[in-house]
Protein backbone atom coordinates (compact mmCIF):
# COMPACT_ATOMS: atom_id res chain seq x y z
CA UNK A 1 0.00 0.00 0.00
CA UNK A 2 1.56 2.89 -1.13
CA UNK A 3 1.14 6.50 1.17
CA UNK A 4 -1.22 8.08 -0.63
CA UNK A 5 -3.85 7.09 1.38
CA UNK A 6 -2.74 5.02 4.73
CA UNK A 7 -5.97 3.17 6.23
CA UNK A 8 -6.70 2.41 9.66
CA UNK A 9 -5.52 -0.53 10.76
CA UNK A 10 -8.50 -3.61 10.49
CA UNK A 11 -9.89 -1.34 7.41
CA UNK A 12 -8.48 -3.33 4.28
CA UNK A 13 -10.48 -6.51 5.39
CA UNK A 14 -13.73 -4.84 5.76
CA UNK A 15 -13.13 -3.07 2.32
CA UNK A 16 -12.23 -6.19 0.41
CA UNK A 17 -15.15 -8.07 2.35
CA UNK A 18 -17.18 -5.08 0.53
CA UNK A 19 -15.91 -5.10 -2.82
CA UNK A 20 -16.91 -9.04 -2.34
CA UNK A 21 -19.96 -9.00 -1.78
CA UNK A 22 -20.48 -7.36 -5.45
CA UNK A 23 -18.80 -10.92 -6.68
CA UNK A 24 -16.06 -13.16 -6.93
CA UNK A 25 -12.78 -11.94 -7.70
CA UNK A 26 -9.24 -12.74 -7.90
CA UNK A 27 -6.55 -11.15 -5.97
CA UNK A 28 -5.75 -8.97 -8.99
CA UNK A 29 -9.07 -7.81 -9.55
CA UNK A 30 -9.73 -7.09 -5.93
CA UNK A 31 -6.81 -4.23 -5.61
CA UNK A 32 -8.21 -3.07 -9.13
CA UNK A 33 -11.70 -3.03 -7.90
CA UNK A 34 -10.45 -0.90 -4.66
CA UNK A 35 -8.13 1.16 -6.74
CA UNK A 36 -11.06 1.89 -9.16
CA UNK A 37 -13.64 2.62 -6.32
CA UNK A 38 -11.39 4.82 -4.92
CA UNK A 39 -10.25 6.82 -7.59
CA UNK A 40 -7.44 5.82 -6.96
CA UNK A 41 -6.77 6.94 -4.07
CA UNK A 42 -5.77 3.48 -2.32
CA UNK A 43 -3.45 1.23 -4.25
CA UNK A 44 -3.11 -2.09 -1.99
CA UNK A 45 -0.13 -3.88 -2.72
CA UNK A 46 0.50 -7.68 -2.33
CA UNK A 47 2.27 -7.85 0.46
CA UNK A 48 -1.26 -6.41 2.19
CA UNK A 49 -3.87 -8.00 0.68
CA UNK A 50 -2.74 -11.80 0.42
CA UNK A 51 -1.71 -11.94 4.21
CA UNK A 52 -5.80 -10.25 4.50
CA UNK A 53 -7.24 -12.93 2.14
CA UNK A 54 -5.37 -16.12 4.03
CA UNK A 55 -6.08 -14.35 7.33
CA UNK A 56 -9.81 -14.16 6.22
CA UNK A 57 -10.37 -17.76 4.77
CA UNK A 58 -8.81 -18.92 7.78
CA UNK A 59 -11.59 -17.58 9.70
CA UNK A 60 -14.35 -18.41 7.20
CA UNK A 61 -15.15 -15.65 6.18
CA UNK A 62 -14.22 -15.80 2.49
CA UNK A 63 -13.46 -19.00 0.49
CA UNK A 64 -11.16 -19.64 -2.65
CA UNK A 65 -11.37 -21.63 -6.04
CA UNK A 66 -8.51 -22.11 -8.20
CA UNK A 67 -9.99 -21.44 -11.56
CA UNK A 68 -8.28 -20.24 -15.14
CA UNK A 69 -8.95 -16.16 -15.41
CA UNK A 70 -10.35 -14.18 -19.16
CA UNK A 71 -6.81 -14.55 -20.06
CA UNK A 72 -6.66 -18.27 -19.56
CA UNK A 73 -4.20 -18.05 -16.30
CA UNK A 74 -4.83 -19.90 -13.14
CA UNK A 75 -6.09 -17.44 -10.63
CA UNK A 76 -7.11 -18.13 -7.04
CA UNK A 77 -10.73 -17.01 -7.15
CA UNK A 78 -12.39 -15.44 -3.88
CA UNK A 79 -15.85 -15.22 -2.61
CA UNK A 80 -18.11 -14.07 0.60
CA UNK A 81 -19.41 -16.78 3.08
CA UNK A 82 -22.52 -16.68 4.64
CA UNK A 83 -20.49 -15.78 7.88
CA UNK A 84 -18.41 -13.35 5.37
CA UNK A 85 -21.22 -11.04 5.02
CA UNK A 86 -22.30 -11.29 8.76
CA UNK A 87 -18.93 -10.32 9.13
CA UNK A 88 -19.32 -6.85 6.69
CA UNK A 89 -22.47 -5.77 8.21
CA UNK A 90 -21.04 -5.92 11.46
CA UNK A 91 -17.53 -4.06 10.60
CA UNK A 92 -20.10 -1.70 8.44
CA UNK A 93 -22.19 -0.65 11.80
CA UNK A 94 -18.79 -0.42 13.42
CA UNK A 95 -17.31 1.65 10.92
CA UNK A 96 -20.36 4.00 11.16
CA UNK A 97 -20.52 4.44 14.98
CA UNK A 98 -16.92 5.30 14.88
CA UNK A 99 -17.50 7.73 12.14
CA UNK A 100 -19.95 9.48 14.01
CA UNK A 101 -18.21 9.59 17.62
CA UNK A 102 -15.02 11.18 16.10
CA UNK A 103 -17.34 13.66 14.23
CA UNK A 104 -18.44 14.53 17.43
CA UNK A 105 -15.24 15.18 18.76
CA UNK A 106 -13.77 16.82 15.88
CA UNK A 107 -16.74 19.30 15.91
CA UNK A 108 -16.66 19.97 19.71
CA UNK A 109 -15.20 23.64 20.40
Amino acid sequence: MTDKSELFPGTLDMLILRVLSRGELHGWGITNKLEQLSQSALQVDEGSLYPSLYRMEDKGWIEAEWRMTENNRRAKYYSLTRAGRKQLEHEQELWARMNTIIGLVMQST
